[in-house]
């Protein structure tokens, strides 16, 4: 196990990281706000899903999920139609148009990292993302809730 030092060096980090993440969003279409990329990503990523699936992977309530899923929808980058297993329900999928709107996105954000890393080599941007994806699943995708000590 890492020694605290490290661990406080980590969290410094991580705050920092939030200015990357800003640079990030100022290259999204002013239609296209953090949520309703975030909303384009991950229906590109898992398929057609339920809304509550949706907010699930999104780690937000369903009011917020709500509210990111009509600002697509209204721009024609999303369908929502019923799910035959609960009428009650709505399944999400991306339409054509919002595939397009992905693709820019995805371009968009591979332009601005290969950008950013041009000095980086393969090897090092391999380290990166890997490093990045067991992160992630050590937190479970943030979608576990964090313990307390």
């Amino acid at each position: 196990m890492a020694e605290r030092v490290q661990y406080e060096e980590l969290a410094r980090q991580f705050s920092a990281f939030a200015a990357v993440k800003r640079e990030m969003g100022r290259i999204l279409p002013p239609e296209c706000p953090g949520g309703s990329a975030a909303v384009l990503t991950l229906l590109g990523r898992h398929g057609d899903m339920r809304m509550s699936r949706l907010a699930e992977l999104l780690s937000v309530d369903m009011s917020v999920t709500s509210r990111h899923v009509a600002h697509v929808a209204e721009r024609g980058w999303i369908e929502r139609s019923p799910d035959p297993a609960d009428k009650r329900s709505r399944i999400l999928r991306l339409t054509p148009s919002g595939r397009d709107t992905l693709d820019e996105l995805s371009r968009r954000t591979t332009h601005l990292l290969a950008q950013r890393l041009s000095d980086w080599t393969d090897d090092e941007v391999g380290q990166l993302t890997q490093l990045m994806t067991r992160l992630r699943a050590s937190f479970d995708d943030c979608t576990r809730t964090p313990a307390t000590t």
